[in-house]
Protein backbone atom coordinates (compact mmCIF):
# COMPACT_ATOMS: atom_id res chain seq x y z
CA UNK A 1 0.00 0.00 0.00
CA UNK A 2 2.98 2.00 1.15
CA UNK A 3 6.00 2.96 -0.81
CA UNK A 4 9.11 1.46 0.07
CA UNK A 5 12.05 2.77 1.23
CA UNK A 6 13.62 1.37 -1.55
CA UNK A 7 11.63 2.76 -4.25
CA UNK A 8 13.12 5.39 -6.85
CA UNK A 9 12.36 9.58 -5.86
CA UNK A 10 10.03 11.08 -8.17
CA UNK A 11 12.98 13.91 -8.44
CA UNK A 12 11.87 15.91 -11.64
CA UNK A 13 8.02 16.31 -10.58
CA UNK A 14 9.36 16.61 -6.89
CA UNK A 15 11.63 19.82 -8.48
CA UNK A 16 8.55 20.97 -10.70
CA UNK A 17 6.48 20.62 -7.46
CA UNK A 18 8.50 22.81 -5.17
CA UNK A 19 9.10 25.26 -7.56
CA UNK A 20 5.07 25.95 -8.26
CA UNK A 21 5.47 24.95 -11.93
CA UNK A 22 3.15 22.03 -11.33
CA UNK A 23 -0.04 21.04 -8.48
CA UNK A 24 0.56 19.10 -5.58
CA UNK A 25 -0.99 16.05 -4.98
CA UNK A 26 -2.07 17.40 -1.21
CA UNK A 27 -1.40 20.53 0.56
CA UNK A 28 -2.08 21.41 3.85
CA UNK A 29 -2.98 24.92 4.09
CA UNK A 30 -2.51 27.40 6.85
CA UNK A 31 -0.29 25.29 8.95
CA UNK A 32 2.23 26.16 11.67
CA UNK A 33 5.20 23.84 10.62
CA UNK A 34 7.53 22.38 13.87
CA UNK A 35 10.68 23.28 12.29
CA UNK A 36 13.16 20.62 14.36
CA UNK A 37 16.47 21.65 12.26
CA UNK A 38 15.94 25.59 13.60
CA UNK A 39 14.15 24.60 16.32
CA UNK A 40 11.43 27.25 15.70
CA UNK A 41 7.32 27.07 14.28
CA UNK A 42 7.13 28.87 10.92
CA UNK A 43 3.77 29.39 8.64
CA UNK A 44 2.76 28.34 5.33
CA UNK A 45 1.39 25.97 3.33
CA UNK A 46 2.89 21.97 3.12
CA UNK A 47 2.87 20.73 -0.35
CA UNK A 48 2.94 16.89 -0.51
CA UNK A 49 3.53 14.99 -4.32
CA UNK A 50 3.69 10.96 -4.37
CA UNK A 51 4.05 10.68 -0.38
CA UNK A 52 7.19 13.12 -0.19
CA UNK A 53 7.04 16.84 1.07
CA UNK A 54 7.45 19.01 -1.45
CA UNK A 55 8.01 22.38 -0.31
CA UNK A 56 6.65 25.06 2.60
CA UNK A 57 5.10 27.69 1.60
CA UNK A 58 2.45 28.75 -0.29
CA UNK A 59 0.98 26.35 -2.37
CA UNK A 60 -2.17 24.87 -4.55
CA UNK A 61 -2.91 20.93 -4.73
CA UNK A 62 -5.90 18.68 -6.02
CA UNK A 63 -6.72 17.81 -2.29
CA UNK A 64 -6.70 20.73 0.42
CA UNK A 65 -6.96 20.51 3.63
CA UNK A 66 -7.22 23.48 5.49
CA UNK A 67 -5.37 23.89 9.02
CA UNK A 68 -6.52 26.91 10.70
CA UNK A 69 -3.47 27.89 12.35
CA UNK A 70 -3.06 23.76 13.96
CA UNK A 71 0.41 22.51 13.99
CA UNK A 72 2.22 19.97 11.73
CA UNK A 73 4.97 17.89 12.95
CA UNK A 74 6.80 15.51 11.78
CA UNK A 75 5.32 11.57 12.94
CA UNK A 76 7.04 10.78 15.97
CA UNK A 77 9.42 7.72 16.62
CA UNK A 78 10.01 5.37 19.19
CA UNK A 79 13.97 4.60 19.38
CA UNK A 80 13.97 1.70 21.25
CA UNK A 81 10.68 -0.60 21.89
CA UNK A 82 10.43 -4.45 21.98
CA UNK A 83 6.92 -4.76 20.95
CA UNK A 84 6.14 -7.83 22.47
CA UNK A 85 5.91 -6.56 25.68
CA UNK A 86 2.96 -5.09 24.63
CA UNK A 87 1.55 -8.42 24.09
CA UNK A 88 -0.38 -8.10 21.19
CA UNK A 89 0.15 -9.26 17.57
CA UNK A 90 2.30 -6.54 15.71
CA UNK A 91 -0.30 -5.42 13.69
CA UNK A 92 -2.62 -4.80 16.33
CA UNK A 93 0.27 -3.03 17.95
CA UNK A 94 0.34 -0.48 15.37
CA UNK A 95 -3.80 -0.10 15.92
CA UNK A 96 -2.58 1.45 19.23
CA UNK A 97 0.46 3.32 18.53
CA UNK A 98 -0.50 4.72 15.29
CA UNK A 99 -3.26 6.62 15.88
CA UNK A 100 -0.97 8.80 18.88
CA UNK A 101 1.24 9.99 15.68
CA UNK A 102 3.92 7.07 15.55
CA UNK A 103 5.33 6.73 12.61
CA UNK A 104 7.83 4.53 13.18
CA UNK A 105 9.78 2.40 15.62
CA UNK A 106 12.98 0.35 16.25
CA UNK A 107 12.06 -2.62 17.69
CA UNK A 108 14.52 -5.47 19.45
CA UNK A 109 12.43 -8.20 18.88
CA UNK A 110 14.82 -10.76 21.03
CA UNK A 111 11.98 -11.43 23.32
CA UNK A 112 10.60 -13.55 21.11
CA UNK A 113 13.97 -14.32 19.77
CA UNK A 114 14.42 -16.31 23.16
CA UNK A 115 11.67 -18.49 22.51
CA UNK A 116 11.95 -18.98 18.81
CA UNK A 117 14.92 -17.77 17.52
CA UNK A 118 14.90 -16.88 13.99
CA UNK A 119 11.54 -17.94 13.61
CA UNK A 120 10.35 -15.48 16.17
CA UNK A 121 12.08 -12.79 14.38
CA UNK A 122 10.89 -13.39 10.92
CA UNK A 123 7.72 -13.20 11.62
CA UNK A 124 8.04 -10.34 14.24
CA UNK A 125 9.39 -8.19 10.72
CA UNK A 126 6.87 -9.83 8.29
CA UNK A 127 4.02 -8.87 10.33
CA UNK A 128 4.70 -5.61 9.65
CA UNK A 129 5.73 -4.76 6.12
CA UNK A 130 3.16 -2.68 4.21
CA UNK A 131 1.11 -1.92 6.98
CA UNK A 132 0.70 2.06 8.22
CA UNK A 133 3.87 2.05 10.85
CA UNK A 134 7.48 2.17 9.64
CA UNK A 135 8.84 -0.85 11.19
CA UNK A 136 12.75 -1.52 11.63
CA UNK A 137 14.73 -3.81 13.79
CA UNK A 138 17.74 -4.01 15.71
CA UNK A 139 18.89 -8.03 15.48
CA UNK A 140 19.37 -9.06 18.74
CA UNK A 141 22.78 -9.34 20.00
CA UNK A 142 22.47 -11.76 23.31
CA UNK A 143 20.43 -14.96 22.81
CA UNK A 144 20.01 -16.03 25.59
CA UNK A 145 20.97 -12.71 27.13
CA UNK A 146 23.82 -14.68 29.80
CA UNK A 147 24.68 -18.36 30.32
CA UNK A 148 23.33 -17.86 33.52
CA UNK A 149 19.49 -19.22 32.87
CA UNK A 150 18.29 -21.48 30.74
CA UNK A 151 16.67 -20.07 27.08
CA UNK A 152 14.61 -21.55 24.11
CA UNK A 153 16.99 -21.23 21.15
CA UNK A 154 20.81 -20.02 20.91
CA UNK A 155 21.91 -17.27 18.06
CA UNK A 156 25.15 -16.80 17.05
CA UNK A 157 26.40 -14.48 14.86
CA UNK A 158 26.12 -17.18 11.38
CA UNK A 159 22.26 -16.63 12.57
CA UNK A 160 21.76 -13.14 12.13
CA UNK A 161 24.35 -12.47 9.53
CA UNK A 162 22.10 -12.51 6.64
CA UNK A 163 19.52 -10.38 8.04
CA UNK A 164 22.04 -7.93 8.69
CA UNK A 165 22.21 -6.67 4.79
CA UNK A 166 18.48 -6.12 4.47
CA UNK A 167 17.62 -2.15 4.57
CA UNK A 168 15.30 -2.23 7.36
CA UNK A 169 17.67 -3.96 9.71
CA UNK A 170 19.49 -0.91 11.05
CA UNK A 171 22.41 -2.86 13.36
CA UNK A 172 22.75 -5.01 16.10
CA UNK A 173 19.99 -4.09 19.22
CA UNK A 174 21.53 -3.85 23.00
CA UNK A 175 24.74 -5.26 23.66
CA UNK A 176 23.35 -6.31 27.46
CA UNK A 177 25.96 -9.11 28.03
CA UNK A 178 28.24 -5.95 28.92
CA UNK A 179 30.97 -8.15 30.92
CA UNK A 180 31.09 -9.72 27.95
CA UNK A 181 32.10 -6.87 25.75
CA UNK A 182 34.43 -5.43 28.13
CA UNK A 183 36.03 -8.75 28.92
CA UNK A 184 36.15 -9.41 25.22
CA UNK A 185 33.89 -12.38 24.58
CA UNK A 186 34.46 -13.71 21.37
CA UNK A 187 30.71 -14.10 20.49
CA UNK A 188 29.70 -10.80 21.45
CA UNK A 189 32.58 -9.43 19.65
CA UNK A 190 31.74 -11.43 16.40
CA UNK A 191 28.62 -10.02 16.41
CA UNK A 192 29.42 -6.49 16.63
CA UNK A 193 32.23 -7.00 14.09
CA UNK A 194 29.42 -8.03 11.49
CA UNK A 195 27.30 -4.69 12.17
CA UNK A 196 30.28 -2.60 11.90
CA UNK A 197 31.70 -3.89 8.80
CA UNK A 198 28.14 -2.91 7.28
CA UNK A 199 28.11 0.28 8.39
CA UNK A 200 25.31 -0.46 11.32
CA UNK A 201 24.64 0.80 14.71
CA UNK A 202 25.37 -1.09 17.90
CA UNK A 203 22.68 -0.49 20.46
CA UNK A 204 23.99 -0.48 24.23
CA UNK A 205 22.86 -1.54 27.53
CA UNK A 206 25.12 -1.17 30.58
CA UNK A 207 23.58 0.22 33.83
CA UNK A 208 26.06 1.98 36.32
CA UNK A 209 29.09 1.39 34.32
CA UNK A 210 31.65 4.13 34.10
CA UNK A 211 35.05 5.01 33.84
CA UNK A 212 37.60 3.01 32.24
CA UNK A 213 34.87 0.01 31.92
CA UNK A 214 32.46 2.60 30.30
CA UNK A 215 35.44 3.27 27.92
CA UNK A 216 35.90 -0.09 27.22
CA UNK A 217 32.08 -0.35 26.24
CA UNK A 218 32.24 2.80 24.08
CA UNK A 219 35.80 1.80 22.68
CA UNK A 220 33.35 -1.75 21.06
CA UNK A 221 31.85 1.43 19.45
CA UNK A 222 28.64 0.87 21.01
CA UNK A 223 26.36 4.17 20.92
CA UNK A 224 23.59 4.31 22.69
CA UNK A 225 22.14 3.80 25.86
CA UNK A 226 18.90 2.87 27.75
CA UNK A 227 19.62 2.02 31.08
CA UNK A 228 20.11 5.70 32.36
CA UNK A 229 18.62 5.83 35.69
CA UNK A 230 20.43 9.37 36.95
CA UNK A 231 21.26 12.40 35.06
CA UNK A 232 24.94 11.75 36.41
CA UNK A 233 25.29 8.47 34.98
CA UNK A 234 23.45 9.90 31.53
CA UNK A 235 25.72 12.96 31.26
CA UNK A 236 29.24 10.67 31.70
CA UNK A 237 27.74 8.51 28.72
CA UNK A 238 26.90 11.30 26.92
CA UNK A 239 30.29 12.37 27.26
CA UNK A 240 31.77 9.49 26.16
CA UNK A 241 29.67 9.92 22.41
CA UNK A 242 26.80 7.41 23.26
CA UNK A 243 23.17 8.91 22.40
CA UNK A 244 21.09 8.98 25.43
CA UNK A 245 17.78 6.93 25.22
CA UNK A 246 15.47 8.78 27.51
CA UNK A 247 12.80 5.51 28.37
CA UNK A 248 9.78 6.01 29.80
CA UNK A 249 7.92 2.42 29.76
CA UNK A 250 5.34 0.80 32.20
CA UNK A 251 7.55 0.15 34.75
CA UNK A 252 10.93 1.76 33.98
CA UNK A 253 10.13 5.63 34.18
CA UNK A 254 13.66 7.75 33.84
CA UNK A 255 11.78 10.35 32.25
CA UNK A 256 11.85 12.93 35.03
CA UNK A 257 15.43 12.41 36.00
CA UNK A 258 16.31 12.76 32.61
CA UNK A 259 14.94 15.36 31.06
CA UNK A 260 17.62 17.90 32.34
CA UNK A 261 20.18 16.11 29.73
CA UNK A 262 18.07 18.03 26.80
CA UNK A 263 19.41 21.50 25.48
CA UNK A 264 19.09 23.09 22.14
CA UNK A 265 22.73 21.98 22.08
CA UNK A 266 22.30 18.37 23.26
CA UNK A 267 18.66 17.35 21.75
CA UNK A 268 20.34 15.26 18.33
CA UNK A 269 22.04 13.42 20.83
CA UNK A 270 18.88 11.98 22.55
CA UNK A 271 16.04 10.26 21.80
CA UNK A 272 12.54 9.40 23.66
CA UNK A 273 11.71 5.20 24.18
CA UNK A 274 9.28 3.36 25.55
CA UNK A 275 11.62 -0.10 26.05
CA UNK A 276 8.28 -1.74 27.37
CA UNK A 277 4.84 -0.46 27.41
CA UNK A 278 1.87 -2.57 27.56
CA UNK A 279 -1.48 -2.70 25.58
CA UNK A 280 -3.02 -0.46 28.79
CA UNK A 281 -0.59 2.01 28.87
CA UNK A 282 -0.46 2.73 24.62
CA UNK A 283 -4.48 2.89 24.89
CA UNK A 284 -4.79 4.88 28.13
CA UNK A 285 -2.21 7.16 28.02
CA UNK A 286 -0.51 7.03 25.08
CA UNK A 287 2.72 6.38 23.10
CA UNK A 288 5.40 9.37 21.82
CA UNK A 289 2.74 11.67 22.29
CA UNK A 290 2.69 11.14 26.04
CA UNK A 291 6.49 11.18 26.24
CA UNK A 292 6.25 14.31 24.94
CA UNK A 293 3.76 15.76 27.00
CA UNK A 294 5.06 15.01 30.26
CA UNK A 295 9.02 16.41 28.93
CA UNK A 296 7.06 19.64 28.07
CA UNK A 297 5.19 19.47 31.69
CA UNK A 298 8.71 19.13 32.56
CA UNK A 299 9.94 22.38 31.48
CA UNK A 300 11.40 20.78 28.38
CA UNK A 301 10.75 23.41 25.45
CA UNK A 302 8.15 21.83 22.94
CA UNK A 303 10.01 21.86 19.73
CA UNK A 304 12.41 20.80 21.18
CA UNK A 305 10.50 17.69 22.60
CA UNK A 306 9.09 17.00 19.44
CA UNK A 307 12.49 17.04 18.03
CA UNK A 308 13.88 14.38 20.37
CA UNK A 309 11.02 12.22 18.69
CA UNK A 310 11.72 12.59 15.58
CA UNK A 311 14.92 13.96 13.57
CA UNK A 312 16.92 12.96 16.78
CA UNK A 313 16.21 9.37 16.30
CA UNK A 314 16.21 8.94 12.60
CA UNK A 315 19.86 10.48 12.14
CA UNK A 316 21.32 8.88 14.96
CA UNK A 317 19.76 5.63 13.24
CA UNK A 318 21.01 7.00 9.28
CA UNK A 319 17.15 6.85 8.68
CA UNK A 320 17.32 9.39 5.63
CA UNK A 321 14.27 11.41 4.53
CA UNK A 322 12.40 10.40 8.16
CA UNK A 323 11.90 12.47 11.21
CA UNK A 324 11.33 15.93 9.67
CA UNK A 325 8.49 18.70 7.90
CA UNK A 326 11.35 19.48 5.25
CA UNK A 327 11.38 19.01 1.66
CA UNK A 328 12.27 15.78 -0.13
CA UNK A 329 11.21 14.71 3.47
CA UNK A 330 8.69 11.34 3.60
CA UNK A 331 5.39 13.48 4.32
CA UNK A 332 5.16 11.06 7.41
CA UNK A 333 2.99 13.87 9.61
CA UNK A 334 1.07 14.46 12.35
CA UNK A 335 -1.42 17.50 12.80
CA UNK A 336 -1.59 19.34 16.46
CA UNK A 337 -4.09 20.97 17.96
CA UNK A 338 -1.38 23.05 20.06
CA UNK A 339 2.42 22.30 21.27
CA UNK A 340 1.61 22.15 24.86
CA UNK A 341 -1.53 19.71 24.56
CA UNK A 342 0.23 17.36 21.98
CA UNK A 343 -3.30 16.31 20.67
CA UNK A 344 -3.02 13.93 17.53
CA UNK A 345 -5.85 15.37 15.41
CA UNK A 346 -4.24 13.67 12.04
CA UNK A 347 -1.66 11.06 11.21
CA UNK A 348 -0.06 11.04 7.86
CA UNK A 349 1.50 8.11 6.26
CA UNK A 350 3.49 9.54 3.04
CA UNK A 351 0.84 12.01 2.64
CA UNK A 352 -2.16 9.77 3.22
CA UNK A 353 -4.27 10.40 5.95
CA UNK A 354 -4.09 6.75 8.69
CA UNK A 355 -5.41 8.15 11.25
CA UNK A 356 -7.95 10.55 12.59
CA UNK A 357 -9.12 11.35 16.26
CA UNK A 358 -7.25 8.71 17.56
CA UNK A 359 -8.63 5.93 15.59
CA UNK A 360 -7.35 4.21 12.83
CA UNK A 361 -9.19 5.28 9.52
CA UNK A 362 -7.77 2.50 7.26
CA UNK A 363 -8.44 -1.59 7.86
CA UNK A 364 -5.84 -3.22 7.78
CA UNK A 365 -7.72 -6.83 8.06
CA UNK A 366 -7.25 -9.80 10.46
CA UNK A 367 -3.67 -11.00 11.11
CA UNK A 368 -3.44 -14.68 10.82
CA UNK A 369 -1.83 -16.27 14.13
CA UNK A 370 1.20 -17.52 13.29
CA UNK A 371 2.34 -21.34 13.34
CA UNK A 372 4.29 -21.40 15.53
CA UNK A 373 5.79 -24.50 18.05
CA UNK A 374 4.54 -25.18 21.67
CA UNK A 375 5.29 -22.55 23.79
CA UNK A 376 5.21 -24.17 27.22
CA UNK A 377 7.25 -27.68 28.20
CA UNK A 378 7.78 -28.33 31.88
CA UNK A 379 8.80 -30.78 34.01
CA UNK A 380 6.48 -32.64 36.14
CA UNK A 381 6.23 -30.73 39.50
CA UNK A 382 5.93 -31.56 43.62
CA UNK A 383 5.29 -29.72 46.35
CA UNK A 384 8.77 -30.95 47.76
CA UNK A 385 9.94 -29.28 44.59
CA UNK A 386 9.55 -25.68 46.06
CA UNK A 387 10.66 -26.55 49.92
CA UNK A 388 13.57 -24.64 51.26
CA UNK A 389 15.46 -25.84 54.02
CA UNK A 390 17.22 -23.28 56.16
CA UNK A 391 20.86 -22.98 56.32
CA UNK A 392 21.16 -19.78 58.34
CA UNK A 393 19.53 -17.15 60.14
CA UNK A 394 19.61 -14.96 57.41
CA UNK A 395 19.08 -14.80 53.82
CA UNK A 396 19.04 -12.97 50.36
CA UNK A 397 15.90 -11.27 49.34
CA UNK A 398 15.54 -9.73 46.15
CA UNK A 399 14.05 -5.97 46.82
CA UNK A 400 11.79 -4.18 44.66
CA UNK A 401 12.28 -0.65 43.92
CA UNK A 402 9.05 0.97 42.57
CA UNK A 403 9.11 2.01 38.80
CA UNK A 404 12.76 1.17 37.99
CA UNK A 405 14.23 -2.17 36.77
CA UNK A 406 16.71 -2.11 39.27
CA UNK A 407 16.42 -4.18 42.63
CA UNK A 408 18.53 -3.92 45.64
CA UNK A 409 19.57 -6.96 46.88
CA UNK A 410 18.73 -7.15 50.65
CA UNK A 411 19.45 -8.92 53.81
CA UNK A 412 16.60 -10.20 55.88
CA UNK A 413 15.43 -12.72 58.64
CA UNK A 414 14.12 -16.16 57.88
CA UNK A 415 11.10 -17.18 58.92
CA UNK A 416 10.80 -20.68 59.46
CA UNK A 417 7.69 -23.10 59.72
CA UNK A 418 7.94 -27.10 60.38
CA UNK A 419 11.71 -26.99 59.34
CA UNK A 420 10.71 -24.64 55.99
CA UNK A 421 11.75 -21.23 55.38
CA UNK A 422 8.24 -19.57 54.27
CA UNK A 423 7.39 -16.24 53.17
CA UNK A 424 6.74 -13.15 55.84
CA UNK A 425 3.47 -11.67 55.21
CA UNK A 426 4.03 -9.33 58.15
CA UNK A 427 7.12 -7.78 56.33
CA UNK A 428 6.39 -8.25 52.71
CA UNK A 429 8.11 -11.02 51.75
CA UNK A 430 7.18 -13.02 49.29
CA UNK A 431 8.69 -16.72 47.44
CA UNK A 432 9.25 -16.31 43.72
CA UNK A 433 10.13 -19.19 41.31
CA UNK A 434 11.23 -19.67 38.25
CA UNK A 435 10.24 -22.71 35.99
CA UNK A 436 11.86 -23.18 33.04
CA UNK A 437 9.55 -23.89 30.31
CA UNK A 438 11.83 -24.87 26.87
CA UNK A 439 13.37 -28.13 27.87
CA UNK A 440 11.33 -28.99 30.72
CA UNK A 441 13.79 -29.06 33.29
CA UNK A 442 13.21 -29.70 37.20
CA UNK A 443 12.69 -26.39 38.81
CA UNK A 444 15.78 -24.54 40.97
CA UNK A 445 15.35 -21.17 40.50
CA UNK A 446 13.84 -20.27 44.32
CA UNK A 447 14.26 -17.41 46.55
CA UNK A 448 12.12 -14.50 48.07
CA UNK A 449 11.43 -11.39 46.96
CA UNK A 450 10.49 -7.82 49.08
CA UNK A 451 7.89 -5.08 48.00
CA UNK A 452 5.78 -6.68 45.76
CA UNK A 453 3.03 -6.61 48.29
CA UNK A 454 1.07 -9.21 48.28
CA UNK A 455 -0.48 -11.03 51.09
CA UNK A 456 -2.31 -14.42 49.88
CA UNK A 457 -2.41 -16.11 46.70
CA UNK A 458 0.23 -16.02 43.97
CA UNK A 459 0.65 -14.08 40.48
CA UNK A 460 2.31 -15.75 37.50
CA UNK A 461 3.67 -15.09 33.93
CA UNK A 462 5.12 -16.66 31.04
CA UNK A 463 6.91 -13.70 30.11
CA UNK A 464 9.90 -13.39 32.12
CA UNK A 465 12.78 -11.39 30.83
CA UNK A 466 14.76 -12.36 29.28
CA UNK A 467 14.95 -15.91 28.47
CA UNK A 468 10.93 -15.82 29.41
CA UNK A 469 10.71 -18.91 31.37
CA UNK A 470 8.03 -18.88 34.12
CA UNK A 471 7.96 -16.82 37.06
CA UNK A 472 5.67 -17.23 39.65
CA UNK A 473 5.81 -14.49 43.17
CA UNK A 474 3.21 -16.33 45.88
CA UNK A 475 2.68 -16.65 49.67
CA UNK A 476 2.24 -20.44 49.26
CA UNK A 477 3.38 -23.17 47.24
CA UNK A 478 -0.03 -24.66 46.28
CA UNK A 479 -1.32 -21.43 44.60
CA UNK A 480 2.44 -21.17 43.27
CA UNK A 481 2.13 -24.64 42.03
CA UNK A 482 -1.48 -23.80 40.86
CA UNK A 483 -0.39 -20.78 38.89
CA UNK A 484 2.21 -22.26 36.99
CA UNK A 485 0.40 -25.25 36.33
CA UNK A 486 -2.97 -22.66 34.62
CA UNK A 487 -0.09 -21.23 32.16
CA UNK A 488 0.69 -24.86 31.00
CA UNK A 489 -3.49 -25.05 30.38
CA UNK A 490 -3.07 -21.83 28.41
CA UNK A 491 0.00 -22.86 26.21
CA UNK A 492 1.60 -18.82 28.02
CA UNK A 493 -0.07 -16.13 29.82
CA UNK A 494 -0.74 -13.95 33.13
CA UNK A 495 -2.90 -15.51 35.79
CA UNK A 496 -3.95 -15.21 39.08
CA UNK A 497 -4.76 -17.78 42.01
CA UNK A 498 -5.85 -17.89 45.18
CA UNK A 499 -7.03 -20.37 47.66
CA UNK A 500 -6.58 -22.72 44.75
CA UNK A 501 -8.57 -20.95 42.52
CA UNK A 502 -7.72 -18.57 39.07
CA UNK A 503 -9.48 -15.25 39.54
CA UNK A 504 -8.21 -14.02 36.72
CA UNK A 505 -5.94 -15.05 33.56
CA UNK A 506 -4.67 -14.27 29.91
CA UNK A 507 -3.55 -16.55 27.38
CA UNK A 508 -0.97 -15.42 25.49
CA UNK A 509 -0.51 -18.11 22.73
CA UNK A 510 2.26 -16.69 20.61
CA UNK A 511 4.99 -17.33 22.22
CA UNK A 512 3.82 -17.54 25.37
CA UNK A 513 4.49 -13.37 24.89
CA UNK A 514 1.46 -11.95 22.68
CA UNK A 515 -2.24 -12.49 22.72
CA UNK A 516 -4.39 -13.08 19.20
CA UNK A 517 -6.83 -10.73 20.31
CA UNK A 518 -7.74 -7.26 19.81
CA UNK A 519 -5.89 -4.29 21.72
CA UNK A 520 -9.16 -3.49 23.02
CA UNK A 521 -9.68 -7.12 24.25
CA UNK A 522 -5.98 -7.45 26.34
CA UNK A 523 -6.34 -4.47 27.62
CA UNK A 524 -9.49 -4.79 29.45
CA UNK A 525 -8.04 -8.20 30.96
CA UNK A 526 -5.25 -6.09 31.99
CA UNK A 527 -7.63 -4.12 33.73
CA UNK A 528 -9.14 -7.12 35.17
CA UNK A 529 -5.69 -9.11 36.11
CA UNK A 530 -4.52 -5.81 37.87
CA UNK A 531 -8.04 -5.33 39.76
CA UNK A 532 -7.12 -9.61 41.11
CA UNK A 533 -3.77 -8.39 41.70
CA UNK A 534 -4.89 -5.67 43.52
CA UNK A 535 -6.84 -8.34 46.00
CA UNK A 536 -3.94 -10.07 46.77
CA UNK A 537 -2.70 -6.65 48.34
CA UNK A 538 -0.46 -5.18 45.77
CA UNK A 539 -0.16 -1.47 45.28
CA UNK A 540 2.03 -2.03 42.66
CA UNK A 541 0.81 0.10 39.16
CA UNK A 542 2.78 -2.51 37.15
CA UNK A 543 2.82 -5.59 39.22
CA UNK A 544 3.26 -7.94 36.16
CA UNK A 545 6.10 -6.23 34.47
CA UNK A 546 7.68 -5.62 38.05
CA UNK A 547 7.72 -9.51 38.41
CA UNK A 548 8.86 -9.93 34.75
CA UNK A 549 12.18 -8.28 35.07
CA UNK A 550 12.84 -9.98 38.45
CA UNK A 551 14.25 -12.44 36.07
CA UNK A 552 16.34 -10.35 34.11
CA UNK A 553 20.41 -11.35 35.26
CA UNK A 554 21.75 -8.21 33.67
CA UNK A 555 20.29 -5.24 35.57
CA UNK A 556 21.61 -4.66 39.02
CA UNK A 557 21.71 -5.96 42.05
CA UNK A 558 19.85 -8.94 42.37
CA UNK A 559 18.07 -10.98 40.33
CA UNK A 560 16.98 -14.75 39.77
CA UNK A 561 16.85 -17.56 36.92
CA UNK A 562 15.94 -20.65 36.50
CA UNK A 563 19.67 -21.63 37.58
CA UNK A 564 19.51 -19.37 40.67
CA UNK A 565 19.83 -16.20 42.01
CA UNK A 566 22.39 -14.01 40.67
CA UNK A 567 24.61 -11.43 42.05
CA UNK A 568 24.44 -8.81 39.04
CA UNK A 569 27.49 -6.62 40.32
CA UNK A 570 29.39 -9.70 40.34
CA UNK A 571 28.19 -11.36 37.67
CA UNK A 572 27.65 -14.86 39.63
CA UNK A 573 25.45 -17.07 41.21
CA UNK A 574 25.22 -16.62 45.19
CA UNK A 575 23.51 -19.16 47.76
CA UNK A 576 20.62 -18.20 49.10
CA UNK A 577 22.08 -18.13 52.44
CA UNK A 578 25.57 -16.53 51.42
CA UNK A 579 25.59 -13.26 52.99
CA UNK A 580 28.81 -12.59 52.83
Amino acid sequence: MFLTRSEEYPLEQMIDVASGRTRADVVLKNAHVVNVFTNEVVQGDVAIHRGFIAGIGEYVGNEVYDLKGKYVAPSFIDGHVHVESSMVMPIQYARAVVPHGTGAVIADPHEIANVLGMEGIMYMSKSMRGGPLEFYIMLPSCVPSTDMETNGVTLDFLDIKPLMTEHYVLGLAEAMNYPGVIFKDPEILEKIKVSLKLGKRVDGHAPHISSTELNAYAAARITSEHECTTLEEAKEKLGVGMHIHIREGSTAKNLKDLVGLITPDTALSCSFVTDDRNTLDLITKGHMDSIIREAIGYGLDPVLAIKVASLSTARHYGIQYLGAVAPGYYADLVVLDSLEKVNVELVFKQGTIVAKDGKLVTDFGVQEQPRLRRSVNIHWLELDDFKVKPKGEQMNVIGVVPEQLITERLIEDVKVNDGVVVPDIDRDISKIVIVERHNATPPTGIGFVKGMGIKEGAMVSSIAHDSHNIVAVGTNDRDIIEAVIQIVRMQGGIAIVKDGKVLSSLPLPIAGLMSDRSVEEVSDKIIELKEAAKDLGTALTEPFMAMAFLSLPVIPKLKITDKGLVDVERFRFIDLFDIE
